[in-house]
């Protein structure tokens, strides 16, 4: 009687040893799993220098870890002096680009000029407000210079709570390797040039620390006296 009590108590603690494994096991998928936002992919970085402003982002498309596409742009032109950064779902990104479109080309019809960079931005950000109960799965960067040539940039999250910027900001699913490069490689007052080669290193240097974003680049320098962009090489694993 005694050695049957012992083997039913035994296999009582191996069973709640089990359900523990498993029950740490569930807790560990649902710390894994992949958030909604980093579902594509994308890593975005805007700078600003002397009179100047550049945005770039990577161009890889995936879900998850599968790669798509490699020429897939997450920045968008509003005008010559404004460009837009859509880092999250990639579907939420094309929709809004089409959205911020619309309303920039009814305000250039009622106004008769351009939006500058802080009064698009704060349409930005309305526009993610009033949608806060099912929200854009998006991460916006705005980058831009205003008609003095000042340049000005500014992030937001899915909700349109904006952070402005006097050196840099990032977006994406590699932020914390971006920062790290941006905190490194960033000083102040440069010029377009210097800039462009500032934001390439660290866009570079960003997404090879991370599996969902990549594959090249590509890099916008907004100057009072003038606009290039360039494509970059990048790792192609």
């Amino acid at each position: 009687l005694r050695l049957g009590r012992k083997k039913q108590s035994a296999e009582e603690a191996s069973e709640r040893q089990r359900e523990r494994q498993r029950e740490r096991q569930r807790e560990r998928r649902g710390r894994e799993a992949m958030s909604i936002s980093t579902y594509n992919g994308a890593a975005i970085i805007a700078m600003s220098g002397k009179d100047c402003v550049a945005i770039g982002c990577d161009l890889r498309l995936g879900i998850q870890n599968q790669t798509l596409a490699t020429d897939f742009k997450k920045v968008y032109k509003i005008h010559d002096r404004l460009y837009l950064g859509l880092a999250g779902l990639a579907t939420d990104a094309l929709t809004l680009n089409q959205r911020f479109q619309f309303k920039h080309n009814m305000y250039k019809l009622r106004e008769e000029r351009n939006m500058n960079p802080a009064t698009f931005a704060h349409m930005v950000s309305k526009t993610l407000y009033e949608k806060r109960f099912g929200p854009y799965f998006v991460e916006p960067v705005i980058a831009g210079i205003d008609d003095d040539g000042t340049p000005y940039i500014t992030g937001m999250d899915s909700l349109g709570a904006m952070e402005t910027s006097k050196d840099f900001m990032v977006a994406g699913t590699a932020p914390n390797s971006l920062w790290g490069v941006c905190e490194s490689f960033y000083r102040p007052n440069l010029g377009p040039e210097e800039l462009f080669e500032t934001i390439s290193q660290c866009l570079l240097s960003g997404v090879d620390r991370d599996a969902l974003s990549g594959w090249g680049a590509v890099v916008y320098v907004i100057a009072k006296d003038k606009s290039f962009v360039k494509t970059l090489k990048g790792r192609m694993d």
